[in-house]
């Protein structure tokens, strides 16, 4: 089943549709798998906040873009946040179309189609759009940040290990946050460990994103991009990335012990088994390897047998 918004009307006065679902396949490869395992109505919440910061990833990726484009780009993004005005929403996305430098085809149509995003956000309940807001703003002020100590020709370098977390929790820590948020709501058995999901959110979200910086590392240093800071070794960033994806273990375990939804569980522990088995490619191949679809295949259908057994969604000790 596809997630469709309308959004609008057409040139023929009817309403047009929007499918998030196609948006998400086209720009996202883990959350295109994981979002659709969510039961309503996050499902949608978090389809919604993949796009929202999906596009402002695209802007602070967009190394050959001159950085004060970036940085208004992001600045814009979070003002747009605030409250409806298609007008200006349509403007500004015909000339991010146009003008920022895509990695991806798909990256452009979404911000082709940041009207109907929007549209799709402003609908939400007052709750879940407040928190959605709140983080997508953050994340782009933090972005824009980061794009601030880029040099003329876009390279960023981070400095040391507490620069790598801090850019880390910037674009994934705080979407753990948020999706901890998002799960929340209106789930009174989980109220118990809300705290515990709460202190786990961040690394869970700097883990994922540290496999992704090792996993990457050698393309995005031919793009300006050195996450990985110099003088630091490689091991240590790897060893940070264990810990931290132990810790997400725990965050899945705990919201399975607490009965929350299979869809709910299966959504949070699908990243963390590709990502450690990710993980375990790249300590022993090198930069730059990846899952084969056989792979990933077998890890879903992995997951799903252990969640029809009622065992563990992750095989270690809480």
């Amino acid at each position: 089943m596809t997630t469709e918004l309308q959004t609008g009307q057409d040139g023929n006065g009817e309403p047009p549709h929007v499918d998030l679902e196609q948006l998400l396949i086209a720009t996202s490869r883990t959350f295109a798998l994981a979002i659709p395992l969510l039961p309503e109505p996050s499902r949608r919440e978090v389809t919604i906040s993949y796009l929202l910061f999906r596009i402002a990833d695209t802007f602070e990726d967009a190394a050959s873009w001159p950085r004060a484009l970036r940085i208004e780009a992001l600045e814009r993004f979070g003002r747009l946040l605030d409250r409806p005005d298609p007008e200006a929403g349509l403007e500004t996305a015909r000339f991010w179309a146009a003008e920022v430098p895509c990695e991806k085809p798909a990256y452009r149509e979404l911000l082709a189609a940041t009207p109907e995003v929007l549209d799709a956000f402003f609908s939400l309940t007052p709750a879940a759009a407040g928190l959605i807001r709140t983080h997508t703003q953050r994340t782009a002020q933090g972005m824009a940040g980061f794009v601030a100590r880029t040099t003329d020709e876009g390279e960023l370098r981070l400095r040391d290990v507490a620069d790598l977390q801090d850019y880390c929790y910037v674009v994934a820590g705080i979407v753990g946050e948020l999706l901890t948020e998002l799960f929340l709501l209106e789930r009174p058995e989980l109220a118990p460990v809300a705290e515990t999901l709460r202190r786990g959110s961040r690394s869970f979200g700097e883990g994922l994103q540290l496999v992704n910086i090792l996993k990457d590392s050698a393309s995005d240093a031919t793009e300006g991009r050195r996450y990985l800071p110099d003088g630091v070794a490689r091991a240590e960033v790897l060893a940070l990335a264990r810990r931290d994806l132990d810790g997400a273990a725990d965050y899945v375990l705990t919201l399975q012990k607490a009965g929350a939804e299979r869809g709910l569980v299966a959504f949070n522990a699908l990243p963390l088994h590709l990502a450690a088995a990710t993980l375990d490619r790249i300590e022993s191949n090198g930069p730059g390897s990846k899952l084969t679809r056989p792979e990933v295949f077998f890890i879903v259908q992995r997951l799903h047998r252990a969640l029809d057994r009622n065992e563990p969604a992750l095989p270690r000790n809480p």
